[in-house]
Parts: C-alpha cells; sequence; structure tokens
C-alpha cells in the first residue's frame, strides 16, 4: 500500500486508530489522529503518538481537519454517521476502516469471522487450526489485537484469522476474506446501527465481494445466516448441529463429520469436545469447516478440537469451593449469548446477571432462569428491569437478590445462596460500560474475588 507523501486523518484512537496511525507514519504518510473526547480523557495515547511524530487533535472534530488530507482510516469504536465522515463522503474522500487498511496490506489470505454470539471462542480455535497448515499465523481484529498490526507481521506465506464485529464492517468497500463464516445473528448493538435490519446488512457485507474461488460458512440451523446464501457470490458451505447435510459440515452418529467435494470425513466425536454446550458444538463445526476449506488436514484438526478448552471469559471455569462451582461468562454481553451458556449447565445454577442494560427482550431468558437457576443476583444499570422481568416469569422473588453496583456483594449474595452440587454463573446478558472498561475487567474482577473468597473460607 503505497501512503508515501500522503496526509492521512485516522478517525478516532484505542488500540486499532493507534496501530493505523503507526504504520501509516512506517508507510511515510504525514499522519493526524482525530479524537472527540477531550485530552484528560485518553489517558497517555495522544502523548506517546505526539512523541512518535504523529499530531492528535482531541476535541470537537472540525470539518477543516479534511482539508488537504488523502485518505481517512477510521476506528471501529467511531460510527460512519458523525458530521466529520460524513461529510468526508460528501466530498468524495477516501475512507476506509482499519480493518479493510489492514486488508489492502495483506500479503496471506485471510479466514474472517463474524456473528453476534460465539466469535471469540472460533477465531481462537481456526487461529489454532491454521497452525497445523501455515508456517505463520496471525489472529486480531475485535479479539483485542489490531488486524493491521498482524497483517503485517504475518507478511506473505501465512494466514491471518480475524475476528470481525459489525462496527468494523461499517467503513468498508472491498474487504475480501477467502473463507468468511457468519455464525449467527440475533438483536444487538440497535443503538449503533438503527435497526436489526442494518446490524444485519454489516454482517453480510463481510461477504459482499468474494468470488466463487473464496468460501463462505454459514450456520444452516439460523433463518437469517440460511438466508444470506441466497446473495452469497462465494462458494457455501453450511454447519449444522441438528441437521444431516449434503454437502458441509454436521453431527452424524455423534461425531463431527465434513463432507465436502463427494467425501465424508469422521473427524472427531463431539464427546471428546473439552467447551461446554450446544453452541460450543457449533462453534467447532464452524471452525472445522473453515480450516477444512482452508487447508488444514482433517487428523490434524481432530487433534487441536480435542485439546482446545476454550477462551477466557465464556464459560471459564474459575474453581470449585465447599461443593459449588464457579463459572465466569463475562463475555455474554447480550441475551442470547447468556442463554446459551444456561443451557450449558445441567446442574443448579445461581445466576449472577445485569450491567449496563441494551434493553433487548428478556422473555425467553427469563423463562430459561425459571427453569434452571435456584437464585438469581442482579447488578448494575439493569437490576431493576432484569428483577421485573424475572418476576413476570414468576421466578420466585424471594431468590432474587439485588447486588447494586458491587461485584464483591454480588458474589457474597450468590455464596450464601448457592448448595452443594450447584453452579455459580456469572453471564450477565448485559455490557459492562455501567461499571467496567470492559467485559474482560469485569470477568477478572469476578475471578479475583471468588480465588479471594476460596482462600478465606
Amino acid at each position: 500500500m503505497d501512503l508515501a507523501n500522503q496526509n492521512v486523518l485516522v478517525v478516532g484512537l484505542g488500540i486499532s486508530g493507534m496501530a493505523a496511525a503507526r504504520l501509516a507514519k512506517r508507510f511515510g504518510a504525514e499522519v493526524v489522529v482525530s479524537d472527540a473526547k477531550e485530552a484528560d480523557k485518553l489517558g497517555d495515547e495522544p502523548k506517546t503518538l505526539r512523541s512518535e511524530g504523529i499530531r492528535v487533535v482531541c476535541g470537537p472534530q472540525e470539518l477543516s481537519l479534511l482539508d488537504g488530507v488523502d485518505h481517512i482510516i477510521v476506528s471501529p469504536a467511531v460510527p460512519v454517521r458523525i458530521p466529520l465522515l460524513q461529510e468526508a463522503y460528501r466530498r468524495g474522500m477516501d475512507v476506509e476502516s482499519e480493518v479493510e487498511f489492514a486488508y489492502h496490506i495483506a500479503k496471506s489470505p485471510i479466514l474472517a469471522i463474524t456473528g453476534t454470539n460465539g466469535k471469540t471462542t472460533t477465531t481462537t480455535l481456526v487461529g489454532k487450526l491454521m497452525e497445523t497448515a501455515f508456517p505463520v499465523v496471525g489472529v486480531g481484529g475485535n479479539i483485542g489485537v489490531p488486524l493491521s498490526e498482524e497483517c503485517l507481521r504475518v507478511g506473505g506465506g501465512g494466514c491471518v484469522v480475524a475476528e470481525i464485529s459489525s462496527y468494523q464492517m461499517e467503513a468498508t468497500d472491498d474487504f475480501v476474506p477467502h473463507v468468511a463464516a457468519v455464525l449467527n445473528v440475533t438483536p444487538d448493538h440497535v443503538v449503533r446501527h438503527g435497526t436489526l435490519e442494518v446490524y444485519q446488512q454489516m454482517k453480510e457485507k463481510l461477504f459482499a465481494q468474494q468470488t466463487e474461488k473464496d468460501f463462505l460458512v454459514l450456520n444452516y440451523d439460523d433463518q437469517k445466516t440460511r438466508d444470506m446464501a441466497k446473495r452469497a457470490p462465494g462458494t457455501v458451505c453450511f454447519f449444522s448441529r441438528s441437521e444431516l447435510l449434503g454437502e458441509g459440515a454436521f453431527v452424524k452418529n455423534g461425531t463431527l463429520t465434513m463432507r465436502w467435494d463427494g467425501k465424508e470425513i469422521p473427524v472427531l466425536p463431539v464427546d471428546d469436545l473439552q467447551i461446554r454446550g450446544g453452541h460450543n458444538v457449533e462453534n467447532a463445526l464452524a471452525a472445522m469447516a473453515m480450516a477444512y476449506l482452508a487447508g488444514a488436514e482433517p487428523n490434524k484438526i481432530a487433534a487441536v478440537l480435542r485439546a482446545f478448552t476454550g477462551v477466557e471469559h465464556r464459560i471459564e471455569a474459575v474453581l470449585s469451593c465447599d461443593g459449588v462451582s464457579y463459572w465466569n461468562d463475562s463475555k455474554a454481553t447480550n441475551t442470547d449469548s447468556a442463554i446459551k451458556a444456561l443451557e450449558s449447565f445441567t446442574e443448579p445454577i445461581v445466576l449472577l446477571a445485569g450491567g449496563d442494560d441494551k434493553m433487548t427482550d428478556l422473555t425467553e431468558f427469563m423463562r430459561l432462569v425459571k427453569d434452571k437457576c435456584r437464585a438469581l443476583v442482579l447488578g448494575g444499570n439493569a437490576a431493576a428491569r432484569f428483577k421485573e422481568a424475572a418476576v413476570a416469569a414468576d421466578f420466585p422473588r424471594d431468590k432474587i437478590f439485588e447486588a447494586g453496583y458491587s461485584m464483591e456483594k454480588g458474589v457474597e449474595l450468590a455464596r450464601a445462596a448457592a448448595q452443594p452440587g450447584d453452579a455459580v454463573l456469572l453471564s450477565p446478558a448485559c455490557a459492562s460500560f455501567d461499571m467496567y472498561s470492559g467485559f474482560e475487567e469485569r470477568g477478572r474482577n469476578f475471578k479475583d474475588i471468588v480465588r479471594r473468597m476460596a482462600g478465606n473460607k
């Protein structure tokens, strides 16, 4: 990508903006970074970039920032509807996301995963699977590592696995992963995108520029993703947990099976998976299909699937104490994800839920809470609405406890309500921003409290 002597504007800081600014500077551009937050809200990032010769403008984003700019790179946290970017589009300027910037500098094929839930688990797993087929593999994107940095690091002769969010697809036009997957689509991020239909459109941009030489892996069991095959220019491979497919990845006689190009290959018994829950069977099927289509050998796929224990913050075992197991599922930031976690347990559950409310419908979630949970501990901004919905679902009022904005109090209440043989599960069904910087901080705080509690008992 030739940015030498170009004037590049990066909109939005954070890890993606920092990476894009540094790489553009490395490629010879004059770089300006603009963030709508004031400098005192951005920590050391502005100072760090300025020390590297990059101009940083904090606060109100005047339209004059666009004057003389040749290229604009947008961080995923920044919606394209802001006036600065709308003016850039009006002027016909070159605007792209950090993900598309990464694609333009990539010299190895990209395997990209999106979906409302399951992205991180599937991306992590695909990364491990591809290590069996390529000498160097990068894993980045929405998973916490800037995709542009990984594409540059990998160079040629390897592959890059990318977790892609709907936010990252807003400012893309020609992003083309060689193998793409859409795991599912359920209501989420409507505040950002306006409607569920627009949210789905952002997901579909992932594969819109593929050709028949590229592959698209779709969840046959999810009606929205199944229908995407009608709009897919690439070669579609379905996966299904419930159906025996004529072609694709599915479960047959209790075994993960791949059927493609006239071959049927039993890969691994479902019971050999170490990750809990039916949703993780789906994640394993999607990852298996992607890896197979990208050139991984079935026996090596089986070995990786058998050894994989999951990712931090997704139904993560913490410890057992007094006959009660404790589980961190802080990554469940919506009801659909929390439902999948609840369905993964056969033992009675004491559930810690709540946080920054996304205002999604709670009917199905609370119906399952009533069936699966011994007690419900609620916290954060969502507590009052969640309690009302639980009572409406006939969950016993005397089994609902409120922890306010204290994780420590929540763990204490859960511990008191639990009985030997129970599982205490943090699966909030909410974002974390009313109390934490992100779900990672929330999950680690929960684990720290649980471990301290166990050590002090």
